[in-house]
């Protein structure tokens, strides 16, 4: 059996600046339309005081993180086993993500159970200003052929 392909400390990270496109092609390919991200004006008297994105665009990047990491064991798909994600827990959205906000996230792998062939990572996310504005842990299952 192959040594296992991701470590205990291992970290990748992600960075982006959420733009008022990013928001609204996310709204119109998920349907989710809310108030909170697309009216401006009902925002504006809100106590955020303007619009916020989605978290569930939050949860889209820290799948770009776990596409980064499984990126770090290269060898993975031929050694015979192909890593997918088992999915995200804990998730929280601690505060709010602006448009304009620069976000970047760290994926740090916390957990290898190679009897199970699993790795779990602890997920953060901070805005330009240092503020967590999400966590989340994630598994990965690493499936063997056949």
């Amino acid at each position: 059996m192959p040594e296992f392909y991701v470590s205990i400390g291992q970290s990748v990270s992600f960075s982006k600046t959420v733009s008022e496109t990013d928001v609204y092609l996310f709204a119109g390919i998920t349907g989710d339309l809310a108030p909170v991200h697309v009216n401006q004006q009902l925002m504006e008297g809100s106590a955020y005081g303007q619009r916020i994105a989605h978290g569930a665009l939050l949860v889209g990047f820290m799948s770009t993180l776990s596409t980064m990491m499984v990126a770090t064991a290269a060898n993975s798909h031929s050694e015979g086993e192909t890593p997918v994600s088992l999915g995200y827990d804990r998730i929280r959205f601690v505060a709010p993500v602006f448009f304009g906000d620069t976000v970047t996230l760290t994926y740090t792998i916390s957990e290898v159970d190679t009897l199970r062939r699993r790795s779990t990572a602890d997920i953060a996310a901070v805005n330009q200003r240092g503020e967590t504005v999400a966590v989340a842990s994630h598994v990965l299952k690493w499936v063997k052929k056949g």
